[in-house]
This record gives C-alpha cells, sequence and structure tokens, in this order.
C-alpha cells in the first residue's frame, strides 16, 4: 500500500466546523446549555429541545442504517494529536492492519493522530475502514483514509456507535476524549450492560500511573471491585494487542461475512453521499434532505 492514499477516497471533510463556518455553538454545546442562561431566550425552551429530539433520532438512524452491516469490528481510539512520524502512530497503523487480516473492520474517531494511523492501517489490509467524526468548536476533519464516514452533532449518539458495532476497545495513548471512551466502556461493561467486551490499553509504561491510581486508590477505599482490575487488559506489541482480541473475541469471525470495500468514500450525515467527479472537486455542502438536517429554524 503506497503512502500516499488514492485522493478520490480520502476526502477533507471541513463542515464539521460549525464554529468557522457560522460562527455558532455546536449542538452538543446547544443542547447542554441550561435554559436559565440562555440569552436572550429567542423561543420558549419547550419549542426549542423537542425538536432537537427529532434531530438526535436522526443521527440514530444514519448510524445505524450505515453500519448495520460492517461485520466484527474493533473499535481503536487514541490522541488526535499524534503526528504520522510518532512511534505510537506506527504501532497503531500496524495493529489496524494486523487485525484487518484477521477480519476485522475498523472503526475510529475518523480524525486524525491514532485515528487517522488506525484507519491507515485499516486501508493497508483491504479491511473497510470507518469513521465516526464529530462536529467540534475547532476544526476537525476526516482522515485520508476512512471508506465510511459517518458525521455526528451529539457526542453520545457517536459513542452508541462505538460500542453497539465493535466486538473490542483498544485504548491508545490520549488525552480527556480517549479516558472518557474507556470509562464509559468499563462503566457499561462493570454494570453487565455488555458482555464478553475485551478492552486493551496499549503501551504499559502510558498507563501505569492510570493502573496504580485504580488499584491504591480506588481498589484501597473500596470504590471498585477487586475483579474490576480485570476488566483491562494491557499490552505493549501489535501482536501483544491481537492476541488478545482474538483469544476473547475472535469467535465471531467464524463463518462471518468480510464487509465490502466501497471503490469511493461513502458519507453519512452532515455532507452529501456521493463519489467525487475528480481530484480537484470542491468539498461536499451542507446536505438539507439528511435526516439529520431538519428544516426548523428552532431546532439549529
Amino acid at each position: 500500500m503506497a503512502d500516499r492514499p488514492n485522493e478520490q477516497r480520502g476526502r477533507e471533510n471541513p463542515t464539521l466546523n460549525r464554529n468557522a463556518r457560522m460562527g455558532a455553538a455546536t449542538e452538543d454545546e446547544r443542547l447542554l446549555q441550561s435554559p436559565a442562561v440562555q440569552k436572550p431566550p429567542v423561543v420558549e425552551f419547550t419549542s426549542t429541545d423537542p425538536w432537537r429530539v427529532f434531530r438526535i433520532m436522526g443521527e440514530f438512524v444514519e448510524g445505524f442504517d450505515a453500519l448495520a452491516k460492517v461485520g466484527p469490528a474493533v473499535t481503536i481510539f487514541g490522541s488526535a494529536r499524534v503526528p504520522p512520524d510518532h512511534p505510537q502512530y506506527q504501532t497503531a497503523r500496524e495493529t489496524a492492519r494486523l487485525l484487518g487480516q484477521e477480519g476485522f473492520s475498523i472503526i475510529t474517531g475518523g480524525g486524525p493522530g491514532i485515528m487517522e494511523a488506525a484507519n491507515r492501517g485499516a486501508r493497508d489490509a483491504g479491511a473497510l475502514s470507518i469513521g465516526c467524526n464529530i462536529e467540534l468548536p475547532f476544526e476537525q476533519h476526516i482522515n485520508d483514509y476512512v471508506d465510511v464516514a459517518i458525521n455526528f452533532r451529539y457526542f453520545f449518539v457517536r459513542k452508541t456507535m462505538f460500542v453497539k458495532y465493535a466486538e473490542a476497545f483498544i485504548i491508545f495513548p490520549g488525552g480527556f476524549g480517549t479516558l472518557d471512551e474507556l470509562s464509559e466502556a468499563l462503566t457499561l461493561i462493570q454494570t453487565g450492560k455488555v458482555r464478553d467486551f475485551p478492552v486493551v490499553l496499549y503501551d504499559s509504561k502510558y498507563w501505569k500511573g492510570f493502573m496504580d491510581w485504580i488499584r491504591d486508590t480506588l481498589l484501597a477505599e473500596g470504590k471498585v471491585s477487586p475483579e474490576d482490575l480485570d476488566l483491562m487488559v494491557v499490552a505493549d506489541t501489535p501482536e501483544e494487542a491481537v492476541r488478545i482480541i482474538m483469544e476473547k473475541a475472535g469467535s465471531v469471525l467464524e463463518n462471518a461475512q468480510r464487509a465490502d470495500v466501497p471503490q469511493h468514500p461513502v458519507r453519512h450525515g452532515l455532507i452529501r453521499n456521493s463519489p467525487p467527479r475528480s481530484a480537484e472537486e470542491a468539498p461536499a455542502v451542507t446536505d438539507p434532505e439528511s435526516p439529520a438536517e431538519p428544516h426548523k429554524a428552532d431546532a439549529q
């Protein structure tokens, strides 16, 4: 696989930067803002959030529809700030490549850094590469190695897709967002909402302080149970990470049909879903017919 992506398959997705496009807050920010502090109250509270529910419903429907046939998949998380020449980028790429060769599709957040590396590794293996991107106040675009992109406004909808369509998580070094995904996965497993779901922490040196804190503070004070320490497994090589997942979740690959890889990127959500006409084609525009794009002004 060449280092440079096929220009027809990887396209920048600038539409997620709502602040740059419209000078407005993201939908997550608007949703979580208390009605008491909204200035001025342009419309009644009951006229705003009920309409927003339809947009949320549309995102769920579109996400479920887009990912229904991805087959067995592994979700890989990690920092968006890791450059391509960083060792963590290379190991994430190799880990995804090995998983792809085993028959797994690869799901990421669709952005740069570790996410790009994992999508790139999937592309190396000829496996389906999926990116679930999110609208942020700052620029985040779909990386050049995503085959199926789903663009979300709401974090909680996006996080549902990460769990629902994956058989395992691999958590590479990352920041608050990575920790958020990790803690949510552990909570779902601990409470029995998902079962037989391996969570692999990559790089024992990076995660040592976190694991020590869980053992020496949370466990010591009775905030977690001893068996909760077994909800995570640490790996230090791509081969080790893949071995753990194959041992705990590899059975799902038996008789499973490998997901088809589209010739051109397939986009769902905020932008039009059509193959580019040329490498010079302008970025796609907001799709007014998307179920995530209602026409009601008070839902914006």
